[in-house]
């Protein structure tokens, strides 16, 4: 998470909590407390910001307990400590939310990110997943399918307090109850790229998927197909297996960019 170790000082002074960058749509705190989502879960929460006893402690139980700062993703990288999977998210003046963030900053933060890894040892067995959570004002809010219908109080997509019949929709977290209420889905069309020497090339996919098909891909490849349950999408969404080739990497080699151009650059 962009802005999560307190004890960093930015360029501009501000630290801790109060932590801060200018980009393009001005200046915003690094850190967004609702967006980080492993502290939603008691398995992962890190409520006081401890940090990791060390780098190679990174991804491993210890008193961070899996919730680190954007900057110890790169130094457990480095180090040649990369966890088999990891979330980033970046600090919020690059994440690509309308309001606060601009495209251009979140391309910075992308073609870094990427140029960084395509350096690494590693590369030839990493896959990158770009996708986000809402759109915002940027993208073309082209409405997906109904997948898990809803009818509630948090619902009025088709009818006041509905969204379909409910008729086809996910368990609740109680068990007792008929369906997950507020889970009506999908939403607005999202982008979702995959970067990676397993990735097709000039493929455009054209599968309903959503953020959970990214997870059940993690689950099928290390967690023997377990799934979330209690209402988790992770049940019904594609999967993003056909975004690859496993039969053979490409040989195109590795395309380095400009973060503010976007150009090809050589390395």
């Amino acid at each position: 998470m962009g802005g999560f170790d307190l004890s960093r000082t930015n360029s501009n002074g501000t630290t801790g909590c109060a932590r801060s960058s200018a980009g393009l749509s001005g200046t915003t705190g690094d850190y967004i407390p609702h967006h980080a989502w492993f502290q939603y879960y008691a398995s992962t929460s890190n409520p006081s910001h401890t940090r990791p006893a060390s780098v190679s402690e990174i991804g491993n139980k210890g008193p961070a307990n899996h919730e680190y700062d954007l900057n110890d993703f790169f130094s457990a990288v480095q180090a040649g400590n990369s966890p088999a999977v990891s979330f980033l998210k970046a600090q919020a003046f690059q994440d690509g939310h309308a309001g606060y963030s601009n495209p251009l900053d979140e391309q910075t933060f992308i073609v870094k990110l990427v140029n960084f890894l395509q350096k690494q040892p590693t590369w030839s067995s990493t896959a990158v997943v770009v996708l986000y959570d809402d759109s915002d004002g940027w993208y073309d809010h082209q409405m997906g399918p109904i997948v898990n219908q809803s009818t509630g109080p948090a619902d009025a997509l088709t009818g006041p307090a509905a969204c379909g019949t409910a008729t086809l929709a996910l368990p609740g977290v109680d068990p007792t109850n008929a369906h997950a209420l507020g889970r009506c889905g999908y939403g607005p069309r999202q982008p979702l790229i995959v970067i990676s020497p397993w990735s097709k090339e000039n493929f455009v996919d054209h599968t309903v998927t959503d953020q959970t098909s990214v997870l059940r891909f993690v689950e099928d490849n290390w967690l023997g197909g377990q799934r979330i349950g209690q209402g988790s999408f992770d049940s019904l969404a594609s999967p993003i297996n056909q975004m690859f080739d496993f039969s053979s990497p490409r040989n195109s080699g590795r395309l380095f960019l400009n973060p503010s151009t976007g150009q090809p650059v050589h390395d």
